[in-house]
């Protein structure tokens, strides 16, 4: 019966500024919240670890600054469009971002890809280590405990925004996204939402107590197999984000997520050949 799913149709819009008419968006918030929280968690493991605030300072920037443009040019690159779309009567209806580049630059208007962040990340912290002279598998264990409280954060301005929705469905837990349309759909949002949520807690529980107890990496591989496994299954309740992944045997968010969960379990096989809790400045200053 329809009485049992959710009506679903919050405003993306917080408040309007006054004065300049600038929306404050919850999606915007929900990201602000993810950095805000990851720094608060990230500065206790800092200070556990006897790194300095100076360092987390330069780390968040790098933080901010790799995982904005990694999503964003990850959308424009794995979900397109590349080039200009037509309707039948000859009309322009999508910008591809060859024809438009300055496009790829618009991260307000939304178009964020997570594997695209994850990439931005991974590079950032790589520039970092260079420039801090700090083992890359000392920072990648740490960061990985923060990755699924952000992502936690992030779906829930998906929700919010009624975006990336799942799959029509008759659960009675079903959404009915009335921006989307009249159908119950899968909240798969809020299923990665919770999942994330639980992972951050476990992520923490082992940072806190296994740390010393496991070789250099092996952290960073756990998280990449449990969280990537998780969001290729989430995949199987979403509808495809282009329409050119339904020629597809798989759609895009799971086929880049394979590469992820291959390199956790490499990193979890390496690390047993390391002595555990024992870290080398892997990467020197260039």
């Amino acid at each position: 019966m329809v009485l049992n799913y959710i009506e679903w149709n919050p405003a993306p819009e917080m408040f309007i500024i006054p004065g300049i008419d600038w929306p404050v968006r919850w999606y915007g918030m929900m990201w602000a919240l993810a950095f805000l929280c990851s720094f608060f968690v990230m500065s206790k493991i800092y200070k556990t670890e006897g790194r300095t605030e100076k360092d987390l300072d330069t780390l968040t920037l790098y933080i901010i600054f790799g995982t904005v443009l990694g999503a964003r040019f990850g959308h424009c690159l794995f979900y397109g469009p590349w080039f200009d779309e037509f309707d039948m009567a000859g009309n322009l209806v999508n910008e591809g971002y060859l024809s438009h580049p300055l496009n790829m630059l618009k991260v307000y208007e939304g178009g964020l890809a997570s594997h695209g962040g994850a990439i931005g990340i991974i590079l950032a912290m790589i520039l970092y280590c260079r420039k801090t002279k700090e083992s890359w598998l000392w920072l990648f264990d740490r960061l990985v405990v923060t990755v699924p409280l952000a992502g936690m954060f992030i779906r829930i301005g998906n929700l919010i925004n009624s975006e990336i929705i799942g799959n029509v469905t008759d659960v009675p837990w079903a959404f009915i996204f009335r921006r989307e349309d009249g159908n119950p759909r899968h909240p798969a949002q809020l299923y990665e939402a919770i999942f994330c949520f639980f992972l951050f807690l476990f992520m923490f529980w082992f940072w806190k107590n296994k740390r010393n107890k496991v070789g250099p990496g092996y952290m960073f591989g756990l998280l990449c197999v449990l969280l990537w496994i998780e969001r290729f299954v989430d995949e199987f309740f979403k509808e495809n984000q282009a329409a050119f992944e339904g020629s597809l045997p798989l759609n895009m968010g799971q086929l880049l997520s394979i590469p992820f969960i291959i390199i956790g379990i490499i990193m979890m096989i390496n690390s047993r050949k390391k002595n555990p809790g024992e870290y080398k400045k892997e990467i020197p200053t260039q």
